[in-house]
């Protein structure tokens, strides 16, 4: 399906990368979810992605229909009861993410600040802004150095 570049986006990143069994069966659980997911009882036009083997991405295209405060919920809903299924945290927003080489590092915030202070992240570092908004934001915005990133004002370089 493809998506507006002002659809809306939730991104939910966890403690640790999916398994490839564990990615399956999240990606139908989060299809089927999409598939059926609605506001008002009308559909959405929803997309759910995994990226990086664990990041999840959601997606409402709100110029066919709006999410609302009631679908937002169901979506959290399922988010939970995938935490508890797979024994997962999606919702642990000190969690930080960067690129190193081909690898993408998940770590505490206490260990990004400590990476930073050691030199292995810097500036230039690729890091993951969940903070986004939309589906434009997600190809220009999510994945970006350090030095243009919220990051940069919270951790000193």
């Amino acid at each position: 399906m493809k998506m507006s570049d002002n659809s809306r986006v939730w991104i939910y990143q966890s403690d640790r990368p999916f398994t490839v069994v564990e990615e399956q069966e999240i990606q139908k659980i989060l299809n089927d979810f999409v598939g059926e997911w609605q506001a008002h009882g009308q559909a959405l036009a929803a997309m759910a992605e995994i990226y990086y083997h664990q990041f999840i991405v959601l997606s409402v295209d709100e110029q066919i229909a709006g999410a609302t405060g009631c679908s937002i919920d169901k979506s959290v809903h399922l988010m939970k009861e995938l935490e508890s299924k797979f024994s997962i945290n999606l919702f642990d927003r000190f969690r930080m993410a960067y690129e190193s080489g081909e690898e993408i590092i998940n770590c505490s915030r206490e260990e990004f600040e400590d990476r930073i202070k050691k030199g292995i992240v810097d500036e230039n570092t690729i890091v993951f802004n969940n903070l986004i908004s939309t589906r434009k934001e997600l190809e220009t915005s999510w994945n970006i150095p350090l030095s243009d990133s919220w990051h940069a004002k919270v951790f000193s370089l």
